[in-house]
């Protein structure tokens, strides 16, 4: 035993624990994530109130294009590689076999086949697509999404379908299309007419008109629905042909009464509507 009197000098290790470790940046990941989602979100909510219907349905048709997009071969391209499977599309791709069904004498001398004829259809097919943008263009900004501008075309809607362009002309509250329970034009009725036979010259497509009204009480023993709705749409006729459109381009006027309603309440004036529709080249 030391004498010096000099205490022991004792060294304590305490070992540290390893806690939960380090976790690294996956929460990083996550809320950069969720912050990505909020901004779409108020991005969304922020276009849904700051455009019109019409501005929103040519947003929603960039993202969903309706040209027709179609296969051109099933083969390959590489040794050994052959035409499509499908002996219809071979021929007719190949224009080896097929040929149009009734082809004009211009046609047939020139040899055209089935292939010819497609791709004609769907050339004429994105002319025609173009025509209609360029129609909507002129009554874009101008129609029943902005009920204070203080112009006929708040009476107008349009829409695109299979069936052709669609535009709808309807009553406003205060003031109607036509007088009364009448087919006689109002002089909002007739300056929207002029307008629609200036846009409408801008394309050959046909018309065809449809008449819609609302709904009349039950307790009338002779309802007026299905005479008055024609009327209307022969009456709108008139008024095209009045305004320079070509008679012949009308390929049917029809009466619909109060069959196709639109708005909740059967009698409401929103039902009173005319329907002229540009006809497409394969629907007429």
């Amino acid at each position: 035993m030391s004498t010096d009197g000099l205490a022991p000098v004792i060294i304590k290790k305490v070992k540290k624990g390893g806690g939960d470790g380090h976790h690294g940046g996956a929460w990083k990941v996550a809320y950069a994530d969720f912050v990505t989602a909020m901004m779409a979100f108020f991005m969304l909510m922020w276009l849904l109130n700051a455009t019109t219907e019409k501005q929103r349905k040519g947003i929603a048709d960039y993202f969903s294009p309706t040209i027709p997009v179609h296969r051109v071969s099933g083969g390959g391209d590489g040794i050994g590689g052959g035409d499509s499977v499908f002996t219809e599309e071979t021929l007719a791709q190949n224009g080896t076999g097929g040929s149009i069904a009734a082809p004009s004498s211009e046609d047939a001398a020139a040899g055209a086949t089935v292939g010819d004829a497609q791709g004609a259809a769907v050339e004429e097919g994105a002319v025609e697509e173009e025509e209609i943008q360029r129609l909507l263009e002129e009554l874009s900004g101008n129609g029943g999404e902005s009920l204070a501008m203080d112009n006929p075309l708040k009476h107008v809607l349009t829409k695109v379908t299979d069936e052709g362009l669609i535009v709808e002309i309807f009553d406003t509250p205060g003031e109607p299309l036509f007088q009364g329970n009448s087919a006689v034009p109002t002089d909002v009725l007739i300056e929207i007419a002029a307008i629609m036979q200036r846009v409408f010259a801008l394309v050959e497509n046909n018309l065809a008109i449809n008449g819609h009204i609302r709904a009349h009480p039950v307790v009338l023993a002779n309802s007026p629905v299905w005479e008055l709705s024609s009327a209307r749409a022969s009456s709108m006729r008139e008024l095209m042909e009045d305004t320079g459109f070509a008679p012949e381009r009308t390929q049917r006027v029809s009466g619909f009464a109060d069959r196709k309603l639109i708005a909740l309440d059967p009698m409401s004036p929103r039902n009173n509507r005319l329907e002229l529709i540009l006809l497409r080249s394969n629907q007429q």
